[in-house]
């Protein structure tokens, strides 16, 4: 059996590319190593509770009419309503660090009035630094020279404080380098985070990614669980086919990878892999608990909290199993759903150690989950009311999971530094979309699937994302 396209990986990404080749009847099969769809962005049960993984909230928020958006241009490519989304806005959301507090919300005005009340000095050079942002063109396909974020933000803010505080919401959500990112990210993040915004589906993820799956499947995609890739298949440097573990193989024109740029050229020949740059190595660890109660009647008013608890921000691998001096408190109860959610949640990440956490035998690695979850909360209630007597189930993940059920190299969760903008790989035919190709959050994910069908599969019968 011969398909049109074969997509590898169905995350956002994978299934976006799916979809919109199938609008074009290109004869389409998405394979999956798992059962269950979604990759980064996915979800579990545990004790009959459906958890979404990686959905802290959905960036890129746009108003219902808004088209030349990147949510906007999401549902026009893959043909959807605003509604079909049902995406509900945050409240408030906050960026904490020992001495100063900004608060943001959907209203980007909003953002600019705290950064005066607290950082006066530093207005001039924000509002220059927000004009550079929205003269740039982050989405173009052509790659440019790597620029330092850092660089360029000391060109227009003095103040280190200011600086931290402005990257620390935008490593959490995107950043695949440590320390630094390269300016195009910075624009991506910062637009879809400050200047448009978060919002939660209802229903999580389950909701999304059902939603998508179904559009495939009506449209004539299939869709394979359980079928990991053992090998990719080239002659003469061009692609053939793919060998499923198991041994059966599969054949088609062309292959979208969703895998990651160096875990994809590890399933062709290895000496693609020489040259490339380094993989991923950042990664997090996350714990959830459930409450008996709404989050904000223990003192949790915010929609998303990103703080720091010492002077300054560090964003790299931790020497030690976590860095608990920062990272991200989620309340999904605090987001404008029509009804309350069935009960309280909160959700706490911070950076962590894939090396470290895969090296523990399996008894020190669920002895080490309890005690650093227990560590990480010690250090957030100095900063936040203590919310312990309130929990009713408490689940941890952490880099070792993330490697478990993405494949992506060391649990990075944003993959490589050094993104492929244009998807091309050494092998004709062979593209890769999503994480390594650069565009960020659930929507630019969805978005790297489409552009990479419109541009290299479908090419001159359809219009570039503009």
């Amino acid at each position: 059996m011969k398909y049109d396209v074969i997509v590898v990986g169905s995350g956002l990404s994978g299934l976006a590319a799916g979809i919109r080749l199938a609008m074009f009847d290109k004869r389409v099969l998405i394979v999956e190593k798992h059962t269950v769809v979604g990759g980064l962005n996915s979800y579990y049960t545990r004790k009959n509770r459906t958890i979404d993984v990686g959905l802290h909230a959905m960036t890129n928020y746009a108003p219902r009419g808004e088209r030349n958006t990147p949510l906007g241009k999401l549902l026009k490519q893959l043909r959807f309503s605003h509604d079909d989304f049902r995406l509900y806005e945050q409240e408030i959301s906050e960026i904490r660090f020992p001495s100063k507090c900004l608060r943001f919300t959907n209203d980007f005005d909003f953002l600019k009035q705290e950064v005066c009340e607290q950082f006066p000095d530093q207005m001039d050079g924000f509002m220059g630094l927000v004009k550079k942002i929205e003269s740039f063109d982050e989405l173009s396909l052509i790659s440019s020279k790597w620029a330092s974020s850092q660089d360029i933000l000391r060109d227009f803010i003095s103040n280190p404080v200011l600086i931290d505080m402005l990257f620390c919401p935008l490593m959490y959500y995107g950043n695949a380098s440590e320390r630094d990112m390269d300016f195009y990210q910075f624009v991506i993040m910062f637009k879809s985070i400050f200047m448009e915004g978060f919002a939660k589906p209802l229903g999580g993820m389950p909701y999304i990614l059902n939603l998508l799956v179904d559009k495939y499947q009506s449209l004539g995609g299939e869709l394979r669980m359980g079928a990991e890739v053992q090998c990719i298949n080239s002659e003469k440097g061009i692609f053939k086919s793919l060998t499923l573990v198991g041994g059966e193989e599969l054949v088609s024109e062309s292959l979208i990878s969703s895998m990651g740029h160096i875990e994809t050229l590890r399933k062709c020949d290895p000496k693609l892999i020489e040259g490339v740059p380094n993989e991923g190595q950042v990664s997090f660890i996350e714990s959830l608990f459930a409450l008996d109660r709404e989050p904000r009647d223990l003192g949790y008013c915010r929609s998303i909290i990103f703080f720091c608890t010492d002077n300054r921000f560090r964003y790299e691998v931790p020497k030690g199993l976590i860095d608990v001096s920062s990272g991200v408190l989620c309340c999904p109860n605090n987001f404008q759903y029509p009804e309350p959610l069935l009960e309280g949640m909160i959700r706490l990440t911070n950076l962590a150690s894939f090396q470290l956490w895969d090296d523990l035998p399996r008894r020190e690695y669920i002895k080490a989950k309890k005690e650093w979850r227990s560590k990480a909360l010690e250090s957030l209630f100095t900063f936040f009311p203590d919310f312990r007597d309130s929990v009713i189930f408490s689940d941890t993940f952490t880099p070792k999971t993330i490697f478990k059920y993405t494949g992506h190299a060391n649990g990075s969760v944003y993959g490589s530094p050094s993104k492929l903008k244009d998807g091309i790989t050494p092998v004709r035919n062979l593209f890769i979309c999503g994480t390594d190709q650069g565009f960020l959050g659930i929507v630019g994910a969805t978005l790297s699937g489409i552009s990479m069908a419109n541009l290299h599969i479908l090419q001159n019968k359809v219009a570039p994302i503009v």
